[in-house]
């Protein structure tokens, strides 16, 4: 992919100066979560949300698209970043450009569409134009209005001064100061060649993705995919109640942890210890995994995906991800169904849901077809797992809400395992980047992308933060790291 070169009159956006209602509630984040508690109140709370808006989403790399979603010239889809609509377009030149979308006479959004194909943008309000790559090339009745042109280095649309991809998921950066996007990637870009990149033609969006709202916080989503396996024998017991699932009761002894520097977390399961020793590669069929090229990967990334490869995962600040095998409908044909998914942030306490159906483009119409539908019967709109999620997702802010617990000044409970006979220390044999744990027991993945995000809230510098444990945890775990 062609990055291009930042905008002239792009700046640097500066950590902003912390209010004192903040800077007192981060301060009791921090002693929280040393204690490995969090407070509620970070779930519901607008002073956070706008620092967050600020802090995180204008000052790290942010998910905006698949490059199989704009493959031709001219191509483009709308997205955000925070709350801020920006457009990603391809250019004549194949470059992808990532640009504001907001008119800048007077901020009217000069593209209304989620996606399409053109090499214009045109407001509606007073008819200003831009390229697709965010030029400014015309002003209406431009000699009586203005006399003369206008200088597009001046008056053309913002565009986010930094844009990599990484197998083919198009990050940007509205900050300058940022590492590269694969050191900001780290361990997490790694775990993201194993899951997409087993094929040199990679994977393909199978469709548009889904979108719909829900009265959830975006940190609530993220740190569940992150890891939380704690909770799926309980909210997820109808699905096996119907025989979609099986065996959800040992999803957290059969869980593998996997900590990541930045705040990235994935959590993946010992299938061949749980099913069967041939159960490699997520389960998929014959005839898609000898289509993999395996010659690559390194002894750690060979030993994941043939015997604890991902089920689900969160790369810091808000793009998630799960892969497993499931039948279409109770007792059909079955899929390993691969979604990505992007909790964006609205207001406190609401987020906007969007979620994708991976296919792997060496795949048949009717082996993909199939994938997708599966996907969608499990993790779409209305799917069996996600209405599981959503509902009891809407919980958390109306706990942060709550006059009472806010008087008692209510903490969530990420003690998990610290008198638990399970041994969740870091795996001493583990060759491969990050932390890994053989136990899907404790909170080590949720704690390190709260720790995470409490370090950018602050003002931490962009660079690479790796994970860590807490004092309190190693002194009750005997000094184990």
């Amino acid at each position: 992919m062609t990055i291009t070169s930042p905008s002239p009159k792009t700046t640097a956006v500066s950590p902003t100066t912390v209010e004192p209602k903040l800077e007192a509630l981060l301060n009791r984040v921090e002693t929280s979560l040393a204690d490995e508690l969090v407070p509620v109140d970070i779930f519901n709370e607008e002073t956070v949300f706008r620092a967050e808006m600020e802090q995180i989403f204008t000052r790290t790399w942010v998910f905006v698209a698949h490059e199989s979603e704009i493959p031709r010239a001219g191509d483009f889809v709308q997205r955000r970043i925070g709350v801020d609509p920006v457009i990603v377009t391809r250019t004549g030149e194949g470059r992808i450009n990532v640009l504001s979308n907001y008119c800048r006479h007077r901020g009217s959004q000069v593209c209304q569409t989620d996606s399409g194909n053109s090499r214009f943008f045109k407001c509606p309000y007073h008819g200003w134009t831009y390229s697709n790559d965010g030029e400014l090339v015309g002003t209406p009745m431009m000699h009586h209005a203005y006399g003369e042109k206008l200088d597009p280095k001046d008056w053309s649309l913002m565009r986010a001064p930094r844009v990599e991809s990484r197998q083919g998921f198009v990050f940007a950066s509205l900050s300058e100061e940022v590492p590269t996007l694969d050191e900001f990637l780290g361990g997490a870009g790694w775990m993201l060649d194993l899951i997409v990149g087993l094929h040199p033609d990679g994977m393909r969006v199978a469709g548009p993705p889904d979108r719909y709202k829900v009265k959830a916080d975006w940190k609530t989503a993220a740190e569940n995919f992150a890891g939380d396996v704690y909770h799926v024998p309980n909210l997820h017991w109808s699905t096996e109640e119907i025989k979609v699932s099986q065996g959800l009761q040992g999803t957290a002894e059969i869980g593998r942890a996997y900590e990541f520097e930045n705040g990235h977390n994935f959590m993946g399961h010992a299938w061949t210890k749980a099913i069967h020793p041939g159960f490699v590669l997520w389960g998929y069929p014959p005839e898609i995994t000898e289509q993999f090229d395996l010659s690559g990967l390194d002894e750690a990334g060979r030993f994941v995906v043939d015997h604890e490869p991902p089920t689900v995962g969160t790369i810091f600040p808000n793009l998630s991800f799960i892969r497993f095998l499931t039948p279409a409908t109770p007792g059909g044909p079955v899929s390993v169904v691969t979604s990505f998914r992007q909790w964006q942030p609205i207001g406190p306490g609401e987020m906007e849901l969007w979620s994708w159906q991976f296919v792997w483009n060496f795949e048949s119409e009717e082996s993909a077809q199939q994938a997708y539908v599966t996907g969608q019967f499990v993790f779409g709109s209305a799917g069996i797992f996600e209405q599981d999620d959503t509902v009891a997702w809407e919980g958390v802010p109306r706990a942060a809400a709550s006059p009472w617990m806010r008087k008692e000044q209510m903490n969530f409970h990420f003690q998990m395992g610290r008198k638990s006979p399970v041994d969740q220390s870091p795996d001493p044999d583990w060759t491969g980047p990050g932390i890994h744990r053989n136990t899907g027991y404790g909170e080590h993945t949720q704690l390190n992308f709260y720790r995470h995000w409490l370090r950018v809230m602050k003002g931490g510098d962009a660079k690479s933060a790796q994970p860590a444990e807490s004092t309190q945890h190693i002194e009750q775990n005997g000094g184990r790291a």
